[in-house]
């Protein structure tokens, strides 16, 4: 594992955007795994682009196939597979309100700022979403900006995407800009992959930024295994901390990746650690070509049992899953263990 200092995070992040590995046997090569190469693998490329960040494969462990980095972003030929339950939009999400805009809770809307993401995660739920018919220009974040007016019910606008910090720092102020004009809206909710993989992305530019805002920002990181936390990420957390926002995390359990008690409250310690607080821990939704992340439900409230006895509450994340169609996210009850 290669950690950087703090100076690194002045590194222009587009540059290491722009120097994404999109190549399975090169990010193989790069790992010293060439010989492990699965022609049966490697063709499930197909199906979902590969996408991974230099900075991401710095924290994987050089000769380990079964690395759990590398197992989130490998293509693999399970991906194939055809499994009943799995389908290409399993939180019903391809008839929005209107194109990139989600309003699927009553007090909160989410917004897809931005299409792409620097990092693709072979579990996405959204891989099979149809993100071309979705891309927003100034025109139509100000459509967005006009439906969350028109509602007095929304008090909260979640940045997503794709991943919302893939947009330069002017783009997000901007809209920051009008979305303060609202009244009725309390919170501004990003969740974002880029300060794991990426973490040059935070800028002092967006940092002071937050610090201007009247609005209360909360920044919910996606991570879901202990090894993904470093120190260049450590230093990001704290750069946002010192301007205020509000630091969670979510992670999905995910096989052979961090399906153990052991696993995850590695994962919590070291976030904590990172001044970031476990918030969800979710079952896989069932997307189509991500079955073999599947765990059993029974296996997952084993796991969050043991959890409640190795940590202190605040550092126990809420076990939860999300159904299409539902008007919030469904709790998994410990009860039944």
């Amino acid at each position: 594992m290669i950690q950087r200092n703090e100076a690194n995070l002045h590194i222009n992040w587009q540059k290491e955007l722009a120097n994404v590995v999109t190549c399975p046997r090169t990010l193989l090569e790069m790992l010293g795994l060439s010989s492990m190469a699965d022609e049966k693998d490697l063709k499930a490329r197909a199906l979902f682009p590969v996408r991974v960040p230099v900075p991401f494969i710095k924290k994987m462990r050089y000769g380990d196939i079964n690395d759990p980095l590398l197992l989130q972003v490998m293509p693999r030929h399970q991906e194939f597979i055809a499994k009943t339950g799995f389908d290409k939009d399993p939180l019903k999400e391809q008839n929005n309100a209107q194109p990139g805009l989600l309003h699927k809770y009553k007090s909160r809307v989410l917004v897809m700022f931005k299409t792409g993401c620097a990092v693709n995660c072979r579990y996405c739920f959204r891989r099979h979403f149809p993100y071309q018919e979705n891309q927003l220009n100034k025109r139509s974040l100000i459509a967005a900006l006009d439906y969350i007016k028109s509602d007095a019910n929304i008090n909260e606008v979640i940045l997503s995407g794709g991943d919302p910090l893939m947009a330069k720092d002017d783009a997000i102020s901007w809209f920051m800009d009008e979305l303060e004009q609202l009244p009725q809206i309390k919170r501004m909710r990003i969740h974002s992959r880029l300060p794991v993989v990426i973490p040059s992305r935070v800028t002092d530019q967006l940092c002071e930024r937050f610090a201007k805002s009247p609005l209360k920002i909360v920044f919910i990181n996606h991570i879901n295994h202990g090894n993904e936390i470093d120190d260049d990420f450590k230093v990001a957390m704290q750069k946002l901390k010192k301007v205020g926002v509000t630091l969670l995390n979510q992670a999905v359990l995910l096989k052979d990746v961090n399906d153990t008690s052991e696993a995850q409250v590695a994962l919590s310690e070291a976030l904590f650690d990172a001044d970031v607080l476990p918030y969800y821990l979710y079952l896989l939704d069932k997307v189509e070509g991500a079955s073999h992340f599947d765990i059993d439900e029974s296996q997952a409230r084993k796991i969050m049992a043991e959890m409640l006895i190795a940590l202190p509450g605040f550092l126990v994340p809420k076990l939860m899953r999300e159904i299409g169609g539902q008007k919030s996210k469904t709790p998994i009850d410990l009860k039944l263990l």
